[in-house]
């Protein structure tokens, strides 16, 4: 049973040495914002995201931007031998996920003598990066 444990641990560290990972907590920007930054992404090879990202007008895109180099940096220590997967467009974003994190709140006065409530919210962004498998011919 303990051969059959150790083959399986292999096979576990062999598919995550393919991909890489970065996070990102406590942005203090909506998760609701960041989505929709991080779903122009999703699924797009590496060279092209980053382009999107940076020539976006969006503020959430910076922070975004940044992180998918850092993705990027961490795929390559990982992978030394694997650089021209990443020149030929195979790396891509395989999982971008936005999470909720925690929200500040604020008060602010309102008329009548009432308080309104400002919810500051943040989040939390993973990025997961992977290499396209290569298509067999027919």
């Amino acid at each position: 049973m303990g051969a059959r444990k150790k083959l399986m641990a292999d096979k576990l560290k062999e598919a995550k040495k393919a991909t890489a990972v970065a996070k990102l907590n406590d942005v203090p920007t909506s998760p609701r914002k960041m989505r929709l930054v991080a779903d122009t992404v999703r699924g797009v090879e590496v060279n092209r995201a980053i382009d999107l990202l940076h020539f976006s007008k969006r503020e959430a895109s910076i922070r975004l931007e940044k992180l998918l180099r850092s993705a990027v940096a961490n795929w390559e220590a990982k992978n030394p031998d694997q650089a021209a997967e990443l020149d030929n467009g195979n790396v891509y974003v395989k999982t971008i996920m936005v999470d909720e994190g925690r929200t500040l709140k604020r008060i602010r006065p309102c008329p009548q003598g009432r308080a309104g409530r400002i919810r500051k919210r943040s989040n939390h962004v993973t990025v997961v990066l992977d290499v396209k498998k290569a298509q067999e011919e027919k």
